[in-house]
């Protein structure tokens, strides 16, 4: 029998299916007992490339990141436990789902107000902060930020000085003289880098990171360094003096015949320090340290009220501790943001 228009009965009504299962969810994770270690020495575009196995077993393995670890970074340098296919066969893809706890980690913000850090490489200890003499001219103030936050990273600093031959590199290193900053000076002669053995040695059985701004000769150390890597090299402009970006992302290199390894990142205009706590800096001053004993509440160690000012005229830090404060102080500004940086 026609029913009249508009009249339904319960037959009429479709109910459909939930999305959610009937079953609630469990909040027990997989432990992936199985899962075999491994290490980022390279990120693009949510593909990591990781390191697995040992010596002549080792190799190159395509992951992407595991549902359970949420929001967590994954940078170069990390230690991760990786399941799923990791034979390294073309085509084949593996995740990643844990990280090793940091042994370091290396960070920066976009400005020194900016909140939110990023974190560049992990487990790497020594910072090898390279700079130009000349052809573009040194930056101080740029130089001084790394410091503070291989400082507060717990890395060692390294000063790579380069193009040596352009320019007597004394009066620059006298800057950084009374900080005791270990140094190394490189110079190009005839298609030959001097000075590249030298750094050989020093990063031999390091986990070094290299930073930079653009044009410094970074690429061309780490192409010195490891002739496999292809890094691109540019030109500095006659114009601004500046250079362009030539290495787009970060990427760790095995050095040749040696269990160290090299990360270089892109050459960087600005290095932010809002995440640095300034009251760990004095730390790496352990001849002034003492000093700050008699300081107020709260002191900056760049104010009026410092005690160090007392401490370092009556002679106890040393003949050099009028230097060492001086040192201080300028890590302690780096913070404040300047048009030469």
């Amino acid at each position: 029998m026609a029913r009249a228009s508009g009249s339904y009965d319960e037959s009429d009504v479709r109910i459909r299916p939930s999305r959610r299962g009937t079953r609630p969810r469990s909040k027990d994770r997989p432990a992936h007992e199985d899962a075999v270690p491994g290490r980022v020495v390279g990120v693009d575009r949510g593909r990591y490339t990781t390191l697995v196995g040992d010596g002549a077993n080792r190799h190159v393995v395509i992951a992407m990141r595991a549902r359970e670890l949420g929001r967590k970074s994954i940078v170069v340098g990390d230690a991760v436990y990786l399941v799923g296919d990791t034979t390294g066969a073309d085509g084949s893809l593996a995740r990643i789902v844990r990280l090793a706890p940091r042994e370091t980690v290396l960070r920066r913000t976009a400005d020194d107000t900016d909140p939110v850090e990023r974190v560049l490489v992990a487990n790497a200890d020594r910072l090898v902060v390279v700079s130009a003499l000349a052809n573009p001219e040194p930056r101080p103030r740029l130089i001084d930020r790394c410091l503070v936050a291989a400082y507060d990273a717990g890395m060692e600093p390294l000063l790579v000085l380069t193009k040596a031959d352009l320019t007597d590199p004394a009066p620059f290193l006298e800057q950084y003289a009374a900080l005791s900053v270990p140094h190394l000076v490189t110079a190009r002669h005839e298609g030959t880098t001097d000075g590249l053995d030298a750094l050989r040695a020093a990063l031999s059985g390091r986990v070094s990171v290299l930073v930079g701004h653009s044009g410094v000769g970074k690429s061309t150390l780490v192409n010195a360094l490891v002739p496999l890597a292809l890094r691109a090299t540019g030109v500095v402009n006659d114009v601004t003096g500046r250079g362009r970006h030539t290495s787009s992302s970060a990427v760790a290199l095995a050095l040749p015949d040696d269990d160290g390894w090299i990360i270089d990142t892109p050459g960087i205009r600005s290095f932010g320090l809002a995440h640095v706590d300034l009251a760990r800096i004095i730390q790496h001053f352990p001849d002034l340290e003492p000093g700050t004993e008699r300081c107020p509440r709260g002191c900056t160690h760049d104010e009026q009220e410092c005690a160090l000012d007392a401490w370092v005229d009556s002679g106890a830090a040393g003949p050099a501790g009028p230097a060492r404060l001086d040192s201080l102080r300028r890590l302690l500004r780096a913070r404040t943001p300047s048009t030469d940086d």
